[in-house]
C-alpha cells in the first residue's frame, strides 16, 4: 500500500496538533462512505497510529443509506486486509425521507439521520471520538452557504463534542484540500465506491454552485484557499477545545 504523501501526512499532523484532536486511550471510528476523501483519511490516521506518540485505536464505519447502486460491501475484505474493525449500517434513508422530511433538502435529511446512528453506535461499542473526512475545500463551500442563504460566519469545526456531551468529534483534514485526496486515491488505487444517490443528482445543490464559484475565483487568485484559510481558523472553534484522550486512561 502506497505511504500517504508527506504533505498530507503533515497538514493532518498539525491540524491534530493545532486542535487537539487525539490523545492517549482514544477510541476512533471513522465514518467512511467509501469516497476518495474518507478512504484517504483512513490511511492516514492508520499510518499516524503506527507512529505516533499517543497510543490510540481506529475502526471505521459505514452508513448505506439504501439508495439504488450503493455497494460498499466489497470493502470489507479491503478493511480485514488493513486489520482495521468495520462496522455496517443499513437504514433506508431515501425511503423514510419521503415521509419523514419536514421542509428540508434530503441532503441535510440524510446527513442529520447518519449523525445520530453514528453516535449512537460510538455508544454502543465505546468509542470516544468520531472522525469525519471533510477537508479545507467543505469548510470554504460551508462558510459561503452560510453567508449568503443564513447571514452568518459559520463553517464546520474542527473539533468538538455532541450536545449530549458523550462523543467527541474531529476532522483532520480541515487543512487539506480536496485535490490531495482525489490524487492520492488515485496514485494509491484505493477502492473508492463512487456516489450513486439519484437525490443528489436530481438538481445542482447550493454546495454544487460555491464548489463552481469557488474554482473560477481561485483561477484568478492563487492564494484564495490560504486567504480563506487564515479567515476559517477563529470560526473553526467554538468555546474551549475539548480534552482529548480517554478520562479513565492515565
Amino acid at each position: 500500500m502506497l505511504k500517504p504523501p508527506k504533505s498530507l501526512l503533515r497538514q493532518v499532523g498539525r491540524a491534530i496538533a493545532d486542535f487537539r484532536m487525539i490523545g492517549a486511550g482514544d477510541r476512533i471510528l471513522l465514518g467512511v462512505s467509501g469516497g476518495k476523501d474518507s478512504l484517504s483519511l483512513l490511511h492516514i490516521l492508520n499510518h499516524l497510529r503506527s507512529y505516533a506518540p499517543v497510543r490510540f485505536e481506529l475502526a471505521v464505519l459505514t452508513v448505506d443509506p439504501e439508495v439504488p447502486g450503493f455497494d460498499p460491501q466489497p470493502l470489507k475484505d479491503y478493511y480485514a486486509s488493513l486489520g482495521i474493525a468495520w462496522h455496517y449500517e443499513q437504514q433506508p434513508l431515501l425511503e423514510q425521507a419521503q415521509t419523514h422530511m419536514d421542509g428540508d433538502a434530503f441532503c441535510a435529511y440524510c446527513s442529520r439521520m447518519k449523525r445520530g446512528i453514528m453516535y449512537r453506535l460510538c455508544r454502543e461499542y465505546g468509542y470516544n471520538v468520531l472522525a469525519l473526512g471533510q477537508h479545507l475545500d467543505d469548510l470554504a463551500e460551508s462558510l459561503l452557504m452560510s453567508l449568503f442563504h443564513g447571514g452568518q460566519l459559520r463553517t464546520m469545526k474542527a473539533h468538538y463534542t455532541n450536545q449530549a456531551g458523550d462523543v467527541r468529534i474531529i476532522r483532520p483534514l480541515v487543512y487539506c484540500r480536496e485535490r490531495q485526496m482525489a490524487d492520492f486515491a488515485m496514485r494509491a488505487e484505493l477502492p473508492v465506491i463512487a456516489d450513486s444517490c439519484p437525490a443528489c443528482f436530481s438538481k445542482p445543490t447550493q454546495r454544487e454552485y460555491m464548489k463552481t464559484l469557488l474554482a473560477r475565483e481561485e483561477t484568478a487568485h492563487r492564494h484564495l484557499f490560504a486567504n480563506i484559510l487564515h479567515a476559517l481558523k477563529p470560526i473553526m472553534v467554538e468555546g474551549e477545545l475539548p480534552q482529548p484522550g480517554r478520562i479513565d486512561v492515565e
